[in-house]
């Protein structure tokens, strides 16, 4: 396994003690790799305090409640005024930062963004930049982060420098353990939501969705069962929650009789999808809706907020969480995504049918189970030592920092065998030695809904090497999110990474990795990329 710099950091065994003693509270190195289950049921404002790291160098981390509650201030020293620490903007000088060194934002392990950016290009034209969303990018390829024994997440940090002065790109990665063996997890009640208006008739839609839901029909347990909701201008429950069993001969007639019809009343499926949920909740079960649609709602209600405050109770009653999954080369991108995001679960798009059977036949069975619930994480920069900081995308999933710690604010849902990436461009300061970030990720045990924590942190000497020196995955990482960038280039809501390569050398860069690495995923970024250079992108 490749690591970049990296030191095990040792557990924060009861997070609230380990925080709070002096000294030794983490061990520095390069970079933080930890794995764990620690606890803590605090809830606080998020702010920043300054805690010993116990090796030298002051490690920059958000503080704890103190005992009735309340957030303890954080020591701001260090801090030059508002010029530097959260940048908003493309270079220095050339924006108004927030002088605040933390960034907190929800845990999002969608896909869709670059799924349909691929469908995009593939038909010959440039995505339109709004649907365009980085951490979909990255969060798309395999990572080789070490992972937890139980539930909950490892924490890994790491970066590299890149060709522009004190600017790197900083990694921040968060690991669920394996997927268990396909008959260790626990059963499963999956409520599919299918779309089967007029617009679902285009090949690659309605065709796909069926040929793979009766596949993954076939490879469910027994113990599973499943419900099936359609819906155009109405909803109709076409097959009530069915133990698979003995009856999945009446499942596979019920996706054989689907059939395209008229428009798309989006929001009376999503309704029909929860209420049949509820009607057929297994208490010792994984309860899951799968919505699958083009997302083009034409018909009742259209609005995501409205669509899931009716179905609030189903979500937060009974963990019900929801899986989108997109279709068709015209696809409703923004009101599937935010369904998913606050629907508690996450999205994916599919345009053939190697992609179909991959999400239902492969991932969806085989990561049914959760590991954590309303995970979010939170970045504490080192004003000692960073000039300025900037997330990569994330844009919907932003935190309040005092929300970190508020268990009441919805983070994400991440199941077993999960990687979650976040990107940082980071100017340090000139000279800076010593640790630059601690990253933490705060999540629910999904069956007790007790708090855990764990953290990783980072020193300044990993940021020696270059680049297109680091490990495949890094520069993988790196490559996807620069395409993005450049995808997005033009609009003036987004700014520029630092050093940002033309498309052509990135397209070179992901393919010699693809030779490299022997992966699929990265040969097909690279075709990506190039379709993207012919088609005029900058």
């Amino acid at each position: 396994m490749e690591r970049y710099g990296s030191h095990r950091t040792r557990h924060l065994r009861g997070a609230l003690i380990a925080l709070t003693a002096a000294g030794g509270l983490l061990l520095t190195g390069c970079s933080g790799v930890s794995d764990g289950s620690s606890s803590d049921s605090g809830q606080g404002n998020g702010q920043s305090g300054k805690q010993d790291s116990g090796g030298g160098s002051g490690g920059y981390v958000p503080s704890l409640p103190d005992s009735s509650g309340e957030q303890q201030d954080g020591d701001q020293s260090g801090r030059e005024g508002t010029t530097e620490g959260e940048s908003k903007g493309e270079t220095e000088g050339e924006f108004a930062p927030s002088p605040d060194y933390l960034s907190t934002f929800a845990l999002d392990v969608d896909t869709a963004s670059y799924g349909y950016a691929r469908r995009t290009l593939a038909d010959g034209h440039l995505p339109d930049p709004a649907t365009v969303r980085p951490e979909e990018f990255v969060n798309s390829f395999r990572q080789d982060y070490e992972r937890p024994d139980g539930n909950g997440f490892s924490v890994t940090v790491d970066g590299a420098r890149t060709d522009r002065k004190n600017w790197s790109l900083v990694r921040v990665g968060l690991a669920t353990r394996t997927a268990e063996e396909e008959g260790e997890r626990p059963p499963a009640a999956l409520t599919f939501v299918i779309d089967i208006s007029g617009s679902m008739a285009e090949p690659g839609r309605l065709d796909l969705a069926k040929d793979s839901l009766g596949v993954m029909t076939d490879r469910l347990r027994d113990d599973d069962s499943v419900a099936i909701v359609t819906f155009s201008d109405e909803a109709e429950t076409v097959l009530p929650m069915t133990r698979l069993d003995d009856h999945r001969d009446q499942v596979h007639d019920a996706i054989d009789d689907l059939e395209p019809t008229e428009s798309t009343n989006l929001g009376a499926g999503v309704r029909t999808g929860y209420a049949t949920a509820v009607e057929g909740l297994r208490e010792d079960a994984t309860n899951r809706v799968v919505l699958v649609s083009d997302a083009l709602a034409n018909t009742g209600d259209t609005d995501a907020d409205s669509i899931l405050d009716r179905i609030s109770d189903a979500r937060r009653e009974h963990g019900i969480t929801l899986f989108g999954v997109g279709v068709g080369s015209d696809y409703g991108d923004a009101l599937m995504e935010q369904l998913a995001d606050q629907g508690d679960g996450h999205t994916t798009y599919v345009s053939n049918e190697t992609d179909a059977r991959k999400v239902f036949c492969e991932q969806l069975p085989r990561n049914i189970d959760l590991t954590a619930r309303d995970a979010k994480a939170q970045v504490a920069f080192d004003p000692e030592t960073v000039a300025e900081f900037r997330l990569i995308g994330y844009d919907n999933r932003r935190v309040a920092d005092d929300d970190f710690r508020d268990d009441s604010v919805d983070g994400g849902e991440v199941g077993p065998g999960h990687t979650v990436t976040a990107l940082y461009a980071v100017r340090t300061k000139q000279s800076a030695s010593g640790h630059l970030a601690t990253a933490t990720v705060r999540w629910l045990d999904p069956d007790s809904r007790e708090p855990h924590e764990e953290s990783g942190q980072l020193e300044s000497n990993t940021l020696n090497d270059t680049l297109w020196n680091a490990p495949s995955r890094f520069q993988v990482t790196a490559v996807a999110a620069y395409f993005a960038d450049a995808l997005r280039r033009g609009d003036d809501r987004w700014t520029t990474l630092p050093s940002t390569p033309t498309l052509g050398e990135l397209a070179e860069r992901a393919d010699e990795l693809a030779e490299t690495m022997e992966d699929k995923a990265v040969s097909e970024l690279a075709e990506s990329i190039e379709q993207a250079r012919r088609y005029g992108a900058p």
